[in-house]
């Protein structure tokens, strides 16, 4: 019997829609025979696209509504969510409700920039699902001074790329490239998901 195929469905982040370098990256390199991705854009990003116009993102709300109506739509079974930053936060949001096997955080927002006392970690403490949690050592949503003291649920792995910003980006002096840690954030990911 053929064993059957995961699908990822990854969202964006909050300022660059599901076309970025980033994310057509990701689905590039995540993919394979026996992982599907598929990505989507906001109903904010949708409207920014159709009037060119720059709009915040959609109220929490909305994005959970947005990103459960994806997963309605995707085939059932070995279903992975996941995303970009903000993308991610909501795939971490509704991973327990939608029964996921598992959640894949591509930088992950835990506290805006500046404001390290403005936690997003709330439901983090009590997830269940299997997360991944990929984060720059560099990120200014979260250093690793910082995310070390936070009371993360034993579900979540986090792993760090060495002198990654928020998306993952190295600076020119660095020894590893770019592309280099998009290439291991991607495998780190597909590994993920073929281990769960």
């Amino acid at each position: 019997m053929k064993e059957q195929k995961a699908t990822l469905i990854l969202a964006h982040g909050a300022g660059a829609d599901s076309q970025s370098d980033f994310m057509q990256f990701m689905v590039k390199h995540i993919a394979c025979q026996q992982i599907d991705v598929m990505t989507f854009d906001f109903p904010y990003m949708e409207r920014r696209q159709q009037t060119g116009k720059k709009s915040p993102p959609d109220r929490m709300p909305k994005l959970i509504e947005s990103f459960k109506q994806q997963i309605d739509k995707a085939s059932s079974g070995n279903l992975f969510i996941g995303g970009k930053s903000m993308g991610g936060r909501v795939a971490s949001m509704i991973a327990d409700d939608v029964g996921a096997g598992g959640v894949i955080c591509m930088g992950y927002p835990f506290h805006p920039p500046g404001k390290p006392e403005k936690t997003r970690t709330a439901h983090l403490q009590t997830l269940t699902t299997p997360a991944l949690i990929l984060q720059g050592t560099r990120d200014p949503f979260g250093k690793p001074h910082e995310v070390e003291q936070y009371a993360l649920s034993e579900a979540i792995q986090v792993d760090w790329l060495d002198d990654g910003n928020h998306s993952f980006e190295t600076l020119k002096r660095s020894e590893v490239s770019t592309e280099a840690t998009w290439y291991l954030a991607a495998q780190k990911a597909q590994q993920f998901i073929l281990s769960h």
